[in-house]
Formats: structure tokens, C-alpha cells, sequence
């Protein structure tokens, strides 16, 4: 996608459909302007052609921003605060400026925010997922820009992918409570996004190996200690037997050992607790906490780099990075 071709443009909508380029115009300005029947057939040709507005001047079009655009799932998440600063670090010196945009863990959300950035003619563009709308797809296929998604190396990719392999590290983190002998562990998932089932698949791989039975509270809600604390209450309440839990982020794992302590339940003699991250909390509480530890700011540093690399002609990349992951055992396991 190095290689810029001409975008589709309002004309070529409404050669299309057969209207003229105002209604066309007026119709992505105010749908309610034009009939139903119009509209209809506008929004239809604006997804095949993989339309995308120009927000920027138009003597600009056809010129270099000198800018990135990253999506993150959100901006209050330590783990995407940490990958923009590796971004930062390298897009800065270079004179690249960062357009940050999140989606909430939207696909939806992800369509609009890609769009936006497109319109305003970034040179290139780091995602944080690897699963897309079609016309966010068409979009991007349509901006021939350099693309990389970041976080996942295993998954299939448009391009490029720096990140780890997911599954493999919360397989690994699951075999090593098993090694200290647990006999009953549970997995703690939250958000549901793609990054959690690879998790969970690795969870599962791991408890196949064993006799025991996979037993996981999954839950679309957000992140945090508070959720944490509540899984482990409702754990208890169904599974009183379980002595080992998986988190599929820190966040949920501290929640855990709080309400672990909160009650009178020893960590980890009684039950053994795991996160995922190794965010700077996990090594500086009582007892630290056994994380899987990820390289946030390596991704961030090394997908800059791989993307102002190929904007300055490189022909040739890796289509995937992986930077790999370790295993912290702290002393809650």
C-alpha cells in the first residue's frame, strides 16, 4: 500500500449512480436532503468504491502530511498509554506527528475513527486489532498507505504485524500454575475483544493437557480491580473447589488478590493468582504478582520505525514482527 493511488472522489460516486456530484455532495452532508431511493444507491456506491472524505485542503491532497495515525481501543489503558510512547519516541525525532484516535473496542466505532483519520490524509496508519469491517478494509485498501496492526503476530494480517503470539503466553502462564501443582483452575475474562479468546484459547490448550475441567467467568464488561474483585466473589460462590486463576490482564488479577486478602483467603497458598502484562503495579504490590510480561513500548517503537522505513521507499518488510513475551512467576503462584 506504499504506492498512493487516486482515492474514488465525489465524482466518480455519482457517475456511479447516475446523479450529479451535488446531490452526491448533499447527500453525505445530510442524507434527509435526497430521496430514499437516492441515498440508498449513494451509500452503496460510497462502500464498493471504499470512499473516504477529504478533510484536508484540497491543495493538500495529493501531498504528504507527515503525519501517523494510530487507533488504540482506548486511551486510558496502561498498556496502549505505554505502546504510544514507544510510538512517540521514534515518530518525533523523525518530524512525524501521531494522530491518536480510540474506538472503545468498537468494530463500528473502528470504521469511523480509520475514516476520519484517511480523511485527513495521514501517510500511513498503526491499528491495534487485526479484525475490521469490510469497508474499514475497503478504506484502507483504497488509501494505499503503509498499514501495520500491532499486538498480535500470529493472527492473519493486512500487511504487516508487530506484537506476540497471545495464545502461546496465556498457554504458557496456564502451564505454569500446573507445574506448581494446581488442580482446579479458572480463567477470568473481560471486554471479549479478539485478544481475549486467543488468551482463552491458550487457557484451554493448556487445562486439555490435563485431567481437569476448563471452568471461565466471561463478562463484556470493562476491565478493572472492582471487576476483578467481583469475578472471584462470584467464583466462589460456584466453584469453591478452584485453587488457581488466570487473568487475562492485570487489572482483573490485583482485583482478585485484593478481595483474596479482603477476606481472609491466602495468596498463594490457598488460591493462586496470574495477570497478564506486567504492568509496574503488578511488581511493586504484596505479593507481586505472577504476570506474563509484554514489550508495549518495544511494539510501539518497532512499528514506527517498520512504518517510516517503508514511507521513506523501502520496497521490502517482515509481514510479522513477533517480539515475543516472559514469564514472571512473583510470588503469587
Amino acid at each position: 500500500m506504499a504506492n498512493k493511488k487516486k482515492r474514488p472522489t465525489l465524482q466518480d460516486i455519482a457517475d456511479r449512480v447516475g446523479v450529479t456530484k451535488m446531490t452526491v455532495s448533499r447527500c453525505l452532508r445530510d442524507p434527509a436532503m435526497v430521496s430514499d431511493a437516492a441515498r440508498e444507491k449513494i451509500q452503496l456506491a460510497v462502500e464498493e468504491l471504499g470512499y473516504i472524505p477529504n478533510r484536508a485542503p484540497d491543495i493538500l491532497s495529493n501531498a504528504k502530511s507527515h503525519a501517523i495515525g494510530v487507533l488504540v481501543p482506548s486511551l486510558t489503558n496502561q498498556v496502549f498509554a505505554e505502546v504510544i510512547r514507544g510510538i512517540e519516541s521514534v515518530t518525533s525525532p523523525e518530524g512525524y506527528q501521531t494522530m491518536i484516535a480510540h474506538y472503545s473496542y468498537s468494530a463500528a466505532l473502528e470504521e469511523q475513527s480509520i475514516e476520519s483519520l484517511l480523511s485527513y490524509n495521514v501517510d500511513a496508519i498503526i491499528l491495534s486489532e487485526n479484525v475490521h469491517t469490510d469497508r474499514a478494509r475497503k478504506m484502507l485498501q483504497t488509501a494505499s498507505i503503509p498499514v501495520i496492526e500491532i499486538m498480535d503476530s500470529v493472527s492473519p494480517r493486512i500487511e504487516q504485524a508487530v506484537g506476540f503470539d497471545n495464545t502461546k503466553a496465556s498457554r504458557d502462564m496456564t502451564k505454569a500454575l500446573i507445574e506448581k501443582g494446581r488442580q482446579c483452575i479458572a480463567y477470568f475474562a473481560a471486554r471479549m475483544d479478539e485478544r481475549t479468546r486467543l488468551k482463552l484459547e491458550g487457557y484451554h490448550q493448556a487445562i486439555a493437557q490435563t485431567q481437569q475441567t476448563p471452568i471461565s467467568l466471561q463478562t463484556e464488561d470493562a476491565s478493572s480491580f472492582t471487576l476483578g474483585a467481583k469475578l472471584l466473589g462470584q467464583l466462589l460462590e460456584l466453584h469453591s473447589e478452584v485453587d488457581g486463576i488466570v487473568c487475562t490482564n492485570d487489572d482483573l488479577a490485583i482485583g482478585a488478590l485484593y478481595e483474596c486478602q479482603r477476606r481472609g483467603i491466602k495468596v498463594p497458598e490457598h488460591i493462586a493468582i496470574a495477570g497478564f502484562h506486567g504492568h509496574d503495579i503488578s511488581q511493586a504490590m504484596l505479593p507481586k504478582l505472577a504476570t506474563v510480561i509484554t514489550p508495549r513500548e518495544e511494539i510501539g517503537r518497532v512499528a514506527a520505525t517498520e512504518l517510516i522505513a517503508r514511507l521513506r521507499g523501502a520496497d521490502t518488510w517482515p509481514s510479522h514482527i513477533d517480539l515475543g513475551y516472559r514469564i514472571e512467576h512473583g510470588e503469587s503462584i
